[in-house]
């Protein structure tokens, strides 16, 4: 059974770091592309960065994002990352790891009916 556990989410003040795992099992990690995706209230759900499963493990990123955050894979541990930096108000938001997505330029093309879903960890910038 495909599982997707997310954690290092809280409580983070404006400009400082924070960096969320998740942790898959249950599929062969290693063969598929991985996502984080965040909902903030009121607003729908966005892809934030993505990685694709191939030798060079790609990446993509959501404008709002470049240059702050960085997304990496380790597949010896079945782990995704996601090192935030720099982090603003409006990066507060609900974020999700998905599995199996289509790690492609644009964020909005990211979602497809095989990719699977994390309980998502809340991520809170305030002062």
């Amino acid at each position: 059974q495909l599982q997707l556990v997310e954690s290092g989410g809280g409580l983070v003040q404006p400009g400082g770091p924070m960096t969320l795992s998740c942790s898959a099992s249950g599929f062969p990690f290693a063969k598929y592309s991985m996502a984080w995706f965040r909902q903030a209230p009121g607003k729908d759900r966005e892809g934030v960065s993505c990685i694709n499963a191939n030798s060079r493990a790609t990446t993509n990123y959501a404008d709002s994002v470049k240059g702050r955050f960085t997304i990496s894979r380790n597949n010896a541990n079945n782990t995704v990352y996601l090192v935030m930096n720099s982090l603003k108000d409006d990066d507060t938001a609900a974020y999700y790891c998905a599995a199996k997505v289509e790690c492609v330029h644009y964020p909005d093309d990211w979602s497809n009916q095989d990719m699977s879903w994390g309980q998502g960890t809340q991520v809170t910038v305030s002062a």
